[in-house]
């Protein structure tokens, strides 16, 4: 047998000299030997756990890889049969010795059968609930079988919709029968308007084989009661699974030894119940979110003993810390904020949703990337979205230890659902799975029901163009209301009591002027309103939870999914990939020239549509935080893809950065200088997320082309006060320009402490299309850096608009600067990730400007 048997010996730290005496925990991870057949075949082939049948389909060259070119049309049978999944595991005596051995599936996507040596034994309808069920009465000592069925989930529901005899409002779903809500499984499968239809069956997470003796751990909550300066009181909720009463030992304790350990005398009587100890923490550290402090997390160690022997142990880490959602009446309509340890902190970040279709695919090392690149672009908050998945523990751990706080969407979305007893007790053990294994993560700081149902009731039309009748309409909304002003709030009520829920996001549409001065809000005006990218400036709401503009990955993304024929955005392959088919390109388009000048070729369209989004984006962050306290946060769509495409993201599937993921960074610095022209005057504001005031020095000047100063004037010893936005400085804008060509100078800002620059920014009086771009004489210097990187040295005799680096032959590189403004006389040192030598850097090394770009 090839499956690796891991013997767990559970010590608690202090217990080390009972080392001999612990309890012996077997644990098997079933990843191996795997086999996978159609149920309607007798070819059996050898397959990935976990996995899905689609990515062993392609490993044995069964079906195109759906990413590349029109594959995607080619695969869309595979959800229409039902799939076996089979290996063969070992049983020792030993093992069978043990009161329980059971099978632990982390993840079944979605309808399977499961049997142990052809007995039944389990029976999944849902994606998101994990199943443990104790197999030993079908077990014998040495090879056992083990067999998972796995339905078609269209075959699935397709019954359900004859039933129903109406057709549910599920606009994104891509196959001419909406069947996406009636599965307990990822909506995005389905079909996005970023993302291809594939609806994906197999075992899609971990499979384990434990064996225990007395009783197991089967939860520890560790719930804070109470944080001051002097203590935190937490109480830790232990529940067990018992098989033989007596009488047990409770410990909580430190294994680096930060607070005492406290134990507990606990009559355990067979089955589930759950023991409650609290205990102390003195002087304690409290979990800050990035930029405000340390996410410091303490260690704790849950352990159940019987005399001296250890039974079993828990090891987790808490972040001590206070997270409140304000949403209520004020002077200025209804406010949406958070507060961490007591502080209004405006949120910063942006909209998540699964890194790939095939999500067993997604490595570690991709997650680690991921939050890595949100942390270096100054996030503090990160939405994950109603469509994707309930994330991997990892994802929260990396959340925890970043700092990052997290808004947690259950998972519906733009559309109805139904509400029969069968569904909504499906979703409520989906609710209290999920809320238990989240809810010790000091990041998690809210449970939001839905995505956008709540205003498409009231916003979409759908009553009229679904044509449902009075009565159908009012038990679809008497459904909304039984499953999520009903059902999920009393689950979070329960199991995790204090965090904020609100039944759907956003809280107010945005076709009116009173709708941003409620709650939070998703403004599509720019994008599927058409609205020019200055409306940013003017509508702003309490919380801006979703606001964002399409563009295509860059060109070696998109060499890896098309051929060199293929490369027009209007060629079949490129408009497959376009999944926003109502607007996409002709959106992109439109704005394009109404900004920029027509690009030359494919590549120069790539790129001045990455700096479209990125200019566009940045109009709207800085909006949102000059308006603090008014609006106290933003998160724009989206942060990344599930498959190379056009999208919203700021990186693409591969996780290389957009345009806009630089300009994100910097619009997200934690001191940002941000100029706007309101009411006749150009306005400077200064805008801090520091967690204490700051004296600084803000230097303006006016600048032709070629770096000569028309204008300049310095202000030191200003304050950048903290968790505020300020105007420092108004001047009209004819006052400054006194006659200069609006499209031929520039108002250069910038913010220095110490000699040390904090923030710059560039504001210009004019589009691209109407300035006339002098020949900025491009130099570069490449030289071996520190640490093995390489260092790019920028330079310009005119000014160089978004100067973009580009390894033409190495996919993998990445620059710590792209698509950069360089000023006359200035010089910009970019550090380069890559595989490559210096020398090879100088002969790959594309670099060009937008004036490159003109056609004409």
């Amino acid at each position: 047998m090839n499956n690796k048997l891991r013997y767990t010996f559970l010590l608690c730290g202090s217990l080390m000299a009972n080392m001999l005496q612990a309890q012996s925990v077997m644990e098997t991870e079933l990843n191996s030997n795997w086999e996978f057949a159609r149920r309607d075949d007798t070819t059996w082939r050898t397959a990935t756990v976990p996995g899905t049948v689609h990515t062993d389909l392609m490993t044995h060259h069964l079906i195109p890889d759906p990413f590349i070119g029109m594959n995607e049309k080619a695969v869309q049978w595979v959800d229409k049969k039902d799939w076996l999944y089979r290996t063969r595991f070992e049983v020792t005596e030993t093992m069978l010795q043990q009161d329980v051995v059971e099978l632990d599936f982390r993840g079944l996507d979605t309808y399977a059968d499961v049997y142990v040596n052809e007995h039944l034994v389990l029976q999944s309808h849902n994606m998101f609930v994990p199943a443990k069920v104790n197999v030993k009465e079908w077990l014998h000592t040495g090879s056992n079988h083990l067999r998972i069925l796995f339905h078609s989930p269209i075959n699935q529901n397709m019954p359900q919709f004859l039933r129903d005899n109406l057709v549910y409002p599920a606009g994104n779903d891509a196959s001419d029968i909406p069947l996406s809500i009636y599965a307990r499984k990822t909506p995005y499968h389905f079909g996005w308007d970023w993302g291809p239809r594939i609806v994906t069956s197999g075992v899609w997470q971990p499979v384990y084989l434990r064996a225990w003796s007395r009783t197991d751990i089967q939860d520890a909550w560790l719930q804070q009661q109470s944080l001051t300066d002097k203590a935190a009181v937490i109480n830790a909720a232990v529940t067990f699974n018992t098989t033989r009463a007596g009488n047990y030992i409770i410990k909580i304790e430190s294994p680096d030894k930060a607070f005492p350990a406290a134990t507990l005398n606990a009559a355990l009587q067979t089955g589930k119940q759950t023991v409650n100890l609290p205990f102390n923490i003195s002087k304690p550290r409290r979990w800050w979110p990035d930029g405000l402090g340390d996410p410091y997390l303490y260690q704790v160690k849950v352990a159940v003993l019987e005399g001296k022997q250890v039974i079993a142990t828990r090891s987790l880490k808490i972040g001590l810390r206070t997270v409140e959602v304000i949403n209520e009446p004020d002077s200025m309509g209804i406010s949406f904020y958070v507060k961490v340890n007591g502080k209004p902190v405006f949120m910063k970040g942006g909209n998540y949703i699964p890194q790939d279709n095939f999500l067993p695919r997604v490595t570690d090392n991709q997650y680690r990337k991921l939050f890595s690149d949100m942390k270096t672009s100054h996030f503090n908050m990160v939405r994950v979205w109603g469509g994707g998945v309930y994330e991997k523990d990892l994802f929260y751990d990396l959340a925890d230890e970043n700092g990052i706080l997290v808004w947690q969407d259950f998972l519906f979305a733009c559309s109805f659902y139904p509400s029969d007893t069968a569904f909504l007790e499906n979703v409520k053990q989906e609710a209290v799975a999920n809320i238990t294994r989240l809810r010790n993560h000091p990041s998690l700081a809210l449970w939001c029901g839905n995505n956008e149902i709540a205003v498409a009731i009231k916003n979409w039309g759908w009553k009229d163009s679904y044509g449902y009748t009075e009565t159908q309409w009012q038990q679809l909304v008497q459904g909304y209301d039984r499953l999520f002003k009903e059902l999920l709030p009393q689950e979070v009520k329960a199991y995790d009591p204090g965090r904020f829920y609100f039944h759907s996001s956003p809280i107010s549409n945005w076709g009116t002027p009173e709708d941003f001065t409620k709650g939070d809000n998703h403004y599509w005006g720019i994008w599927h309103g058409m609205e020019w990218f200055d409306a940013f400036n003017t509508h702003i709401p309490r919380f801006m939870s979703e606001y964002g503009f399409q563009s295509f990955p860059d060109i070696h993304t998109v060499r890896r999914f098309t051929t060199e024929q293929e490369r027009d955005i209007y060629s079949p392959v490129m408009l497959s990939h376009q999944k926003s088919s109502t607007r996409g390109n002709t959106a992109i388009k439109t704005y394009l020239l109404h900004y920029y000048r027509e690009p030359k070729d494919f590549e120069s369209l790539l790129y001045v549509n990455h700096v479209l989004q990125a200019e566009g984006m940045r109009i709207g962050i800085e909006a949102h935080r000059r308006a603090m306290p008014y609006c106290m946060g933003t998160l724009y769509w989206q942060v990344n893809d599930c498959w190379p495409g056009p999208s919203w993201s700021g990186r693409d599937y591969y996780g290389r950065w957009k345009a806009l993921q630089y300009f994100v960074k910097k619009a997200f610095s934690p001191v940002l200088v941000s100029n706007v022209v309101e009411k006749g005057d150009l306005r400077t504001f200064l805008i801090s997320d520091l967690p204490a005031n700051e004296k600084v020095t803000l230097q303006m000047q006016l600048l032709d082309f070629g770096g000569k100063v028309l204008w300049q004037k310095e202000l030191p010893g200003i304050t950048a006060f903290a968790g505020k936005s300020m105007s420092v400085h108004d001047i009209a804008p004819a006052e400054l320009l006194k006659g200069a060509d609006t499209g031929k100078v520039i108002f250069y800002t910038k913010v220095v402490k110490d000699n040390k620059l904090l923030t710059e920014n560039v504001f210009y009086f004019a589009n691209v299309r109407e300035m006339e771009l002098p020949d900025p004489d491009i130099r570069t210097t490449v030289t071996a850096g520190t640490s093995g990187t390489i260092e790019v040295r920028v330079s310009t005799t005119n000014l160089a608009r978004n100067i973009y680096l580009l390894l033409d032959k190495d996919q993998d590189s990445h620059f710590s600067d792209n698509y950069f403004d360089l000023l006359p006389g200035h010089e910009a040192t970019i550090t380069l990730s890559t595989r490559m030598s210096a020398e090879q850097v100088k002969e790959q090394l594309k670099v060009i400007s937008l004036r490159d770009t003109f056609k004409n």
